[in-house]
């Protein structure tokens, strides 16, 4: 069975960053396609990023320069790093690995930019 948990959400002022981190058993981060999406208040959830393989990235046009996702074998951890952040990044954002065709969810981090 695959559990997905993701961390590292909080509130941040503009300009600030955060790093969010999902975990997860039951699937190798490093064999599958990984993706980070968030939903922001009243609207529906979006994409914003990918990682395959450890190595093939890919962004939303909205976080390109801001985000960089990334991973880590040792501890099957994938992370979402995010720099200058805005008040349109507040969202709860939640983790996806995809394992034969089927996409997993985490229970998501909020992220709340605010001054």
């Amino acid at each position: 069975q695959v559990q997905v948990v993701e961390s590292g959400g909080g509130l941040v002022q503009p300009g600030g960053s955060l790093r969010l981190s999902c975990t997860a058993s039951g699937i190798r981060f490093s064999d599958n396609n990984v993706r980070w999406y968030r939903q922001p208040p009243g609207r529906q959830r979006e994409f914003v990023a990918s990682i395959t393989s450890n190595v093939y990235t890919n962004y939303a046009d909205s976080v390109k320069g801001r985000f960089t996702i990334s991973s880590n074998n040792a501890n099957n951890t994938v992370y979402l790093q995010m720099m200058s952040l805005n008040t349109e990044d507040t969202a709860a954002y939640y983790c996806s690995p995809v394992l034969n065709l089927r996409a997993y969810w985490g229970q998501g981090t909020q992220v709340t930019v605010s001054s």
